[in-house]
């Protein structure tokens, strides 16, 4: 049976990177790690650690991508929380079995990562996401 291990990273919907870390850099004096962009999500992604998790500033890079559409229908803020699995595969299984609606059924795969998204309308309104390190 998989389990959860951590909170991996809170991701937050951003506008404007600069702005962003404006509050986490200099007002809260947490130090990027790194910059990335993620392909498959059309976004861009800072990642600032904190302890053993991290906060991820996700700016979109594309205006059909899903951190735009989020922009544009919510505003900035908090966009989902990732929870890392010893076993993605199994985990998505064990939620499909419990009748939870996902978004992705198979894991998407980025260098270094397994990752896919429960739907919010079964979390109670939050953007859950699964990720594995491979």
């Amino acid at each position: 049976m998989a389990k959860i291990i951590r909170i991996n990273h809170i991701g937050i919907a951003v506008a404007d990177n600069d702005v962003s870390l404006n509050f986490w850099s200099e007002a809260l004096n947490l130090h990027v790690d790194h910059v990335e962009e993620v392909i498959a999500q059309k976004s861009q992604v800072t990642f600032i650690p904190v302890g053993e998790s991290e906060i991820e500033l996700v700016k979109a890079l594309s205006e059909d991508s899903t951190i735009a559409k989020f922009i544009t229908e919510r505003g900035p803020g908090i966009h989902h929380i990732c929870l890392e699995t010893d076993n993605i595969y199994d985990m998505l299984a064990q939620l499909k079995e419990k009748g939870i609606r996902l978004i992705n059924e198979t894991p998407l795969e980025e260098p270094g990562r397994l990752m896919a998204f429960i739907h919010p309308k079964s979390t109670g309104g939050v953007l859950v996401e699964l990720y594995q390190v491979i």
